[in-house]
């Protein structure tokens, strides 16, 4: 196991993530996120501004760390994205599942792929097999090998950016990557 310095992103990004944005940007932005945190879905809106506010020049990648100890829902509605992720609707589905934080429960996560017109009998199948567990935990693991305590935790270009003082901090990391 590579001992790795903490707050810098231990697995790199790459083309086994979910990510928006131009895929030859010069930075990369990624989340860490639960889709049961309020915290991640108030950052939600200003993640995106991101991709507005620098065109081209910034891709995001979000990153499941479901804490599952305080959000019981966060852990099925990460394998729903991802099942949705399979049919090519990830990113979709992220956001209902933020703009329907409250109702994260299996019969709500379902109604949600009918909603996006999935292959209902494959994405059942593949809840029921908890088909993307693994996936999620590496996740989780990537994260606490980069210092992930709590959600969402962003990491531009590999470095720990705080937004402790505020999701502005995005914006201005971003801006500092680029100049550098």
């Amino acid at each position: 196991m590579t001992h790795h310095r903490p707050f810098e992103l231990a697995v790199p990004a790459g083309t086994a993530d979910h990510m928006l944005g131009s895929e030859h940007a010069p930075v990369t932005v990624v989340e860490y996120g639960d889709f049961e945190c309020p915290n991640c879905k108030q950052a939600a809106p200003a993640v995106k501004m991101l991709l507005e506010r620098f065109v081209g020049r910034v891709r995001i990648a979000f990153r499941h760390f479901p804490l599952e100890e305080i959000h019981p829902h966060a852990l099925a509605a990460a394998l729903a994205a991802e099942a949705a992720a399979g049919q090519g609707e990830f990113w979709p589905m992220h956001d209902l599942l933020f703009d329907n934080q409250r109702h994260l429960k299996a019969p709500q996560l379902r109604g949600y792929a009918e909603r996006l017109e999935l292959d209902m009998t494959r994405f059942d199948a593949e809840i029921v097999d908890a088909l993307y567990l693994q996936r999620v935990r590496e996740d989780i693991e990537g994260g606490k090998l980069s210092g992930v305590r709590a959600t969402p935790t962003f990491f531009i270009n590999g470095k720990l950016q705080d937004i402790s003082y505020g999701l502005q901090a995005l914006e201005q990391g971003v801006e500092a990557a680029l100049r550098s």
